[in-house]
Formats: C-alpha cells, sequence, structure tokens
C-alpha cells in the first residue's frame, strides 16, 4: 500500500513539473544585434519555468541562434495578458 501511495505522489508530482503545466507562461522581451544596430520586442512562450531568472536564460538560448542578444525580460504572465502584444512585436510574436 505505501509504495502504491509513494507511485501515485511521484506520477502527481511529474505531472506538476511537466511542461504543460508551464504552457500559461509566457514572457516579453527587448534584444538587439550589432553592425547595424537593430532592436527587437518580442514575446516568447516558456517552457522551463515561468519566473523572470528562468525566462532570461531560457531566451537568450532561443534567440542567440540568429544572432540576437538579450537585453531585458520585461515580463512574465500568463495567457490572459496576451491580447494586444502581439501588434507590438511583430513578426517576433511567439517566433522563438
Amino acid at each position: 500500500m505505501k509504495q502504491k501511495l509513494m507511485i501515485m505522489a511521484l506520477v502527481a508530482g511529474a505531472a506538476l513539473a511537466s511542461p504543460a503545466a508551464a504552457a500559461d507562461c509566457f514572457a516579453d522581451y527587448k534584444a538587439k544585434k550589432d553592425n547595424p544596430l537593430k532592436l527587437h520586442y518580442g514575446v516568447v512562450q516558456l517552457y522551463n519555468g515561468c519566473s523572470k531568472a528562468s525566462a532570461k536564460s531560457e531566451v537568450a538560448g532561443r534567440i542567440a541562434r540568429d544572432g540576437w542578444t538579450l537585453l531585458n525580460v520585461l515580463s512574465v504572465f500568463d495567457a490572459s495578458k496576451l491580447a494586444g502584444k502581439d501588434a507590438n512585436a511583430g513578426q517576433f510574436y511567439l517566433r522563438y
């Protein structure tokens, strides 16, 4: 019986820590490229945590593939605050 309860607790814990649990987590950020200087504002969905600290490393890694440098994570928020951000982020709305 104890073993069954322990297995159920482990499964429940894994479900809470899964990317699906963070599926409603987003961040908006500013980034730059040099030579010539280019700036952009973007919005990303986060999968590795829902804090500014975890967003910084996750966003920086994703945008670096295309030569962008993260300047700042402005905020971390849930899906209810996505409205209107697509117009400001343009091509960088959920791109990375």
